[in-house]
């Protein structure tokens, strides 16, 4: 087994993980990224077979590459994927695949960590965790396996043809359950949607992408979620060349919507009777949208097309006047349940002071830096406004981090000297790494 050191470590070669790179390879720090799959794998095998990207090609990039095509069109994840590749080989980031980080502990008595690894230890004087906020898939423990259900997590679903005959359940309305149920009832299924809050944004108004109007107002730099909005998806879909997210009009389609999944028992699935109360504050939220729209259309003088239609909600269907609070999943003809329910964070191998993490697992950090002195996070919902966790948003919290990195080792490099005033950390990091 082998032995190295390196200045930084960064683990995760995804979209974090390359963001990191470049930044320090512009600063000129040595680093070395590890990555126990191919480059931007979550991409390829974490997603299903028809997904594309939320975000218009001009918008969901980095700042030094462009998508090939046309920039208003929704990339596919293969696409994604070879975009990351490339651009990791722009800048000939030095990632090494293949390797798997097993733990992470703080060296005796002098700074920097020791990494175990599949192939060997690695001496790191930091770490960058840029595993991203997708670490481990998350299904609630609500039908038993007896209850002879096929049950998968949405990054474990390719496509309609995967699942069994019969009618499936889908559970979560964010833009993976909504798009996960339009594609089976497309396909022929009969398809029952689980519904919790949710934002619905509209896709586009007035000509401009829901990207650019978020951008414009000011949404995509909030700090913190409104309070009790901490854990509300986002409704939103890329797919079909982008539309805005309509319950109703998704229960036109044959979509049978349903509250939150409740407990199971005896063959019957409790519905909450909240599903009214979820769509009227998805419904607020897209008209507020709209109306802060109109406003700075007014404000700034702006021409461009009103469009009053966008503000008509349409008429409830069946499942919303009149809900299902109980649902017989055999009787239903239910057989594969798809839990759209998101991630949990996974830090069990950074194995650093416990204080560094909440009660929940969660980083204690600030903007990414953790209170684990040389421990960095990157990727994380939220980590400094609420496009972190985004393609473009991870760049420039990357940015930061490396900036970070670069202040502690100008306090590093500190000698202390009688005879000359000492620099400032900056100036020292300036003058060691190159950087102008």
């Amino acid at each position: 087994m082998s032995h190295e050191d390196v200045e930084v470590l960064v683990v995760g070669a995804g979209q974090a993980g390359i963001a990191m790179s470049e930044h320090l390879s512009r600063a000129g720090v040595e680093h070395l990224v590890v990555e126990r799959d191919r480059i931007a794998e979550r991409w390829r095998s974490w997603r299903w077979d028809s997904l594309v990207a939320n975000g218009p090609a001009w918008h969901d990039r980095f700042p030094g590459l462009a998508f090939d095509g046309d920039p208003d069109s929704f990339v596919g994840k293969e696409q994604v994927a070879d975009y990351l590749v490339a651009y990791a080989e722009k800048f000939r980031a030095p990632i090494r695949t293949g390797v798997e980080v097993r733990s992470v502990r703080p060296q005796a008595n002098r700074p920097g960590f020791s990494v175990e690894t599949n192939e060997g230890t690695i001496d790191a004087r930091y770490v960058v965790a840029a595993t991203g906020p997708f670490q481990r898939p998350i299904i609630p423990e609500v039908v038993p396996d007896e209850a002879g259900i096929h049950q998968l997590h949405s990054n474990q679903y390719r496509n309609p043809a995967q699942l069994l005959e019969g009618a499936v359940l889908v559970v979560g309305a964010g833009s993976s359950g909504v798009q996960i149920a339009d594609e089976l009832r497309r396909s022929g299924r009969e398809v029952y949607l689980a519904v919790g809050p949710h934002d619905r944004p509209p896709r586009s108004y007035r000509g401009r992408d829901f990207c650019w109007w978020l951008g414009v107002l000011g949404k995509w730099d909030m700090a913190a979620p409104p309070v009790g909005a901490e854990h509300v998806t986002i409704a939103v879909s890329g797919a079909h060349g982008g539309h805005t997210v309509d319950f109703r009009r998704l229960a036109a389609t044959g979509v049978t919507l349903l509250g939150r999944a409740g407990a199971y028992e005896d063959g019957e699935l409790a519905i909450a009777p909240d599903l009214r109360a979820n769509i009227l504050a998805g419904d607020a939220n897209y008209l507020s949208v709209l109306d802060e729209a109109d406003a700075y259309v007014l404000r700034n003088g702006l021409d461009l097309p009103a469009e009053p239609e966008a503000h008509v909600i349409g008429q409830d269907p069946e499942s919303l006047t009149h809900p299902i609070l109980s649902l017989d999943l055999h009787a239903a003809g239910v057989t594969s349940i798809v839990w759209a329910t998101g991630f949990a964070l996974d830090y069990s191998w950074l194995q650093i002071d416990p204080a560094a993490f909440d009660e929940r697992g969660r980083p204690r950090h600030q903007r990414g830096v953790s209170a684990e002195s040389g421990i960095y996070f990157l990727g994380l919902p939220w980590q400094s406004r609420r496009g972190s966790s985004f393609l473009w948003g991870v760049w420039h919290d990357a940015r930061h981090i490396a900036d970070q990195i670069g202040i502690q080792r100008g306090y590093a490099a500190y000698r202390a000297s009688a005879q000359t005033s000492p620099p400032h950390p900056a100036e020292i990091e300036f003058a060691s790494t190159g950087a102008a």
